[in-house]
């Protein structure tokens, strides 16, 4: 089990840690009934909080950001020599975390995405872990909540009895809504976001040699070019050139960011 703590990568607080210490962790919690916060992040989602500081805010608040994306686990060997092996892939925690609940009889809730997928979802882990507790599982509203749908939600989620809660809404959505709620809940809630069409069998997904060099990004470009070419043609690059500042120590990031001023939760 490795954890060798929060390492700033561009003012964001990344967690270097690998499978065995996430999951340790999410299962302390859930055996203690307390509420945690942790959020699996690739380059895009790193620099979301880069670009801006509310979001920074939140993610520094987080109790584990851990290194979704492979270049996330290469910069902090680079900047930090932490030595990971591998990252903490949001699909495979899931994966993993889904198979020890079905063993230790620990209960989950799913929440996000649309009503396809989150139901195909329930069912794939059903095939997978046919002894899985799913207690609840509802999708995205996709659109703010008011106060009172807010509160509804959190008693729904709370008086499921949910020791573990996964939350699949994209990048930043996932993260705004962990950082709300999270913290009014006794359970951990992990922000796992593609895990749950990856899962569910709906999202195709890349080639593991391109997921050990890094490529993913270019899979999910070619499968989706219309969604998502803004966000790999420009933050991709945006990420090294800002990586290189830090790591040759043109620049340093702050880790401050700024306290959200109208945070409504984004359901």
């Amino acid at each position: 089990m490795l954890n060798l703590g929060k390492k700033n990568v561009l003012g964001i607080l990344i967690d270097a840690v690998d499978y065995e210490a996430v999951i340790s962790f999410v299962f302390e919690c859930a055996r203690q009934k307390r509420g945690a916060m942790i959020s699996a992040l690739a380059v895009h989602g790193v620099m979301t909080g880069v670009l801006d500081p509310e979001h920074k805010f939140r993610l520094n608040r987080f109790d584990l950001l851990v290194p979704d994306g492979q270049p996330v686990r290469w910069v902090m060997n680079w900047l930090y020599g932490t030595k990971l092996l591998d990252r903490v892939y949001g699909p495979e925690l899931m994966r993993k975390i889904c198979e020890r609940a079905t063993s230790e009889g620990t209960s989950i809730y799913l929440y996000g995405s649309t009503k396809l997928v989150v139901t195909s979802l329930a069912e794939s882990l059903a095939r997978m872990f046919p002894e899985i507790n799913i207690v609840g599982s509802e999708p995205s509203a996709f659109r703010k909540l008011n106060p009172d749908e807010k509160a509804s939600l959190q008693q729904r989620i709370q008086s499921s009895g949910a020791s573990i809660i996964f939350v699949g809404l994209g990048c930043p959505r996932q993260e705004i809504f962990t950082y709300e709620l999270g913290g009014t809940l006794s359970a951990p809630v992990l922000a796992v976001g593609a895990a749950f069409p990856l899962l569910a069998g709906i999202l195709p997904q890349a080639p593991p040699w391109m997921q050990r060099f890094g490529l993913e990004w270019l899979f999910r470009l070619l499968a989706e070019p219309r969604r998502l070419w803004r966000r790999y043609l420009y933050l991709n690059p945006a990420y090294l050139i800002l990586v290189a500042l830090q790591g040759f120590g043109v620049r340093r990031f702050s880790s401050q960011g700024s306290p959200p001023v109208n945070d409504v939760l984004v359901g």
